[in-house]
C-alpha cells in the first residue's frame, strides 16, 4: 500500500530541490572565473536537469501537478550569491557557497527520504534516491575545491 500524499510530497521536494540547485548554478556561473570549476557546475546543472526532467516526466504521466519553486526564495538566493561573490570570487568560496546549498538540500532529502519510504511509489523513491547519491557525489567533487 502506498501514500500517495507522501509520495507527491517526496515528488514535489525533489523537483524543487533540482529548481534551487539549477537556479543557483546558473546564478554562480557568470561569477566563476576558474575554468575547471565552472566545467564542473555545468556537469552538475546537466545532472540536476536530468533529475528533475525524470520527477517532471512522472508528474505528468501520473496526474500531478509540480509547482514551480517560490519565486521570492529564488530572488533572495539570486541576491546572496551575487553578494557574496563581489565579495569573494575565489575558487574556494564559490565551492564553498556551492557545498553549503549542496548540504542543505542532501538534508531536506534524506529527511523527504526517510518520511517517505515504506509508503512512497517505488518509482518516486528510485528518482529521490538517484538525486540524493549524486548530490552526495558533488558534495566530494565541490570540496575538492576547497
Amino acid at each position: 500500500m502506498t501514500d500517495k500524499k507522501s509520495g507527491e510530497e517526496l515528488l514535489a521536494e525533489v523537483y524543487r530541490n533540482t529548481h534551487y540547485a539549477l537556479t543557483s548554478i546558473s546564478d554562480i556561473l557568470p561569477e566563476t572565473e576558474d575554468e575547471e570549476l565552472r566545467e564542473e557546475l555545468l556537469k552538475m546543472h546537466e545532472g540536476y536537469e536530468q533529475i528533475s526532467g525524470k520527477a517532471a516526466m512522472y508528474a505528468k504521466e501520473n496526474g500531478l501537478e509540480l509547482k514551480e519553486p517560490n519565486a521570492l526564495k529564488k530572488a533572495m538566493m539570486w541576491g546572496s550569491i551575487k553578494m557574496n561573490a563581489m565579495k569573494d570570487d575565489s575558487r574556494a568560496h564559490i565551492a564553498e557557497m556551492m557545498t553549503q546549498g549542496t548540504v542543505m538540500g542532501i538534508t531536506a532529502l534524506s529527511r523527504s527520504i526517510g518520511d517517505a519510504e515504506g509508503c512512497a511509489d517505488g518509482e518516486i523513491l528510485s528518482i529521490a534516491n538517484e538525486l540524493l547519491h549524486l548530490e552526495e557525489g558533488y558534495e566530494k567533487t565541490l570540496k575538492s575545491y576547497l
